[in-house]
């Protein structure tokens, strides 16, 4: 329905910034009240709008959000002197303007930062960003980091209880801690955007509301001089490479399009000299990491002018040096791919055996979807067919199974 897709719509553009606002408002010792009362607000114009919409729904949500908050604060007792305060208009204007858009803009830039502190372990801030920043479900997180819901969810209490317990403060990071926290804030930004890309939802592949909101968060650091750095030049960069191609990876049919497959006439060309702008500047700063190196690899793909004229050699040279820096079972994943895209049988099925069984979790769909075209480049159908539906089985994305029934079929010779 449309009322629906409209708050979905506005549930990951405006999940975050209600969350930062009113937590700027009413503390960090109040998130879990803050949650509930942006989650519920959700819910109720899921219910109302079906009636009739508001002429402005994101006012309409914060307003709603705002309200929700203090009857839960209420109906606790917490906070009495606060609230008789909140009915003089002088405190109603300050809080007004916590919704002017630049204090919007600090206030989810110091929730970024909150969610990376050092009091919580590095896998507690990227649940619990993941989580405050985007409205990620468990699945979503679970799935964005290859782990089990159950774990997502120890950590995420693990997180709350420790900010309340070291009483961290809704505040910027001192100057000495910004590198460090930025590491796990451009880790966050990045798997934002591949759950966008390439997401784990059953009834769709790509949300670019989440692609939209990686790109604007990474924008709104780039803002702060003090945040900038080679590697987070390089993180938009990538994130514009890739973002340039979202409306050639599906067909009018609602089908995955593969690389080779793809219409190039339909890159977004703004996005990908803003590209090429962002990794130029990326190269005027002293560091180096590995989104240097994913930018690189999204740069050939993008400048080659045809899928043949892919210079998969100078990719095979990134991805091993990425593999060296950051040894992962994805990175080895997609290096097996580029030996398999240059005929390279045996370097292929050396990096596919060294995968851990599982070790892609809820992802492993992909491991056996690449062993299938192992085997068929090999000539071994039989072996190749129980690879294939053994990733049927695993995915569990629609437009993906059917794109796996078609290869199951090309390799079957029925197609």
């Amino acid at each position: 329905m449309a009322e629906n897709k409209m708050v979905d719509h506005l549930f990951r553009h405006q999940y975050g910034k209600m969350i930062a606002i009113l937590t700027n408002f009413f503390g960090l010792p109040h998130l879990e009240l803050v949650e509930d009362a942006v989650q519920d607000t959700f819910i109720k114009a899921t219910l109302l709008w079906r009636a009739e919409q508001p002429e402005n729904p994101e006012a309409w949500l914060m307003q709603a959000a705002k309200n929700r908050v203090i009857d839960l604060l209420r109906q606790i007792k917490a906070e009495k002197d606060r609230f008789h305060k909140l009915d003089t208009e002088s405190t109603q204007e300050q809080l007004d303007e916590l919704f002017l858009d630049h204090e919007v803009e600090d206030s989810q830039l110091r929730m970024i930062f909150v969610a990376c502190h050092p009091a919580l372990s590095p896998e507690e801030q990227i649940a619990f960003a993941l989580k405050t920043i985007s409205g990620f479900s468990m699945k979503e997180i679970a799935a964005a980091l290859l782990i089990k819901d159950e774990t997502i969810k120890k950590r995420l209490v693990r997180a709350r209880k420790t900010i309340i317990d070291q009483k961290i403060e809704f505040a910027w990071p001192e100057p000495h801690q910004v590198e460090s926290r930025l590491d796990g804030v451009m880790q966050v930004i990045y798997l934002i955007f591949n759950e966008g890309f390439h997401s784990t939802r059953a009834e769709k592949l790509i949300d670019q509301d989440l692609c939209g909101e990686a790109l604007r968060l990474c924008k709104l650091l780039l803002k702060k001089e003090r945040f900038r750095s080679g590697s987070l030049y390089a993180l938009f960069a990538l994130l514009c490479f890739h973002a340039s191609r979202l409306e050639s990876k599906i067909s009018p049919e609602n089908e995955i399009v593969d690389l080779g497959q793809q219409d190039r006439s339909k890159w977004y060309m703004p996005l990908i000299l803003l590209g090429n702008n962002a990794l130029s500047m990326a190269m005027g700063y002293p560091d180096y990491s590995a989104y240097h190196l994913e930018a690189a690899i999204a740069h050939e793909h993008i400048r080659a002018i045809r899928f043949e004229n892919t210079d998969w050699q100078r990719i095979l040279e990134l991805y091993q040096e990425l593999n060296e820096i950051q040894p992962s079972d994805s990175g080895r994943l997609n290096l097996a791919i580029v030996h398999l895209q240059i005929n390279q049988l045996q370097e292929a099925k050396i990096l596919l055996d060294a995968i851990s069984s599982g070790g892609l979790q809820q992802r492993n769909y992909l491991l056996h979807g690449c062993y299938a075209e192992y085997f068929h480049l090999a000539g071994q159908r039989e072996e190749a067919l129980q690879q294939i539906q053994l990733a049927i089985e695993a995915s569990s994305n629609e437009l993906e199974k059917n794109y796996l029934l078609k290869k199951k079929a090309k390799i079957a010779g029925k197609a």
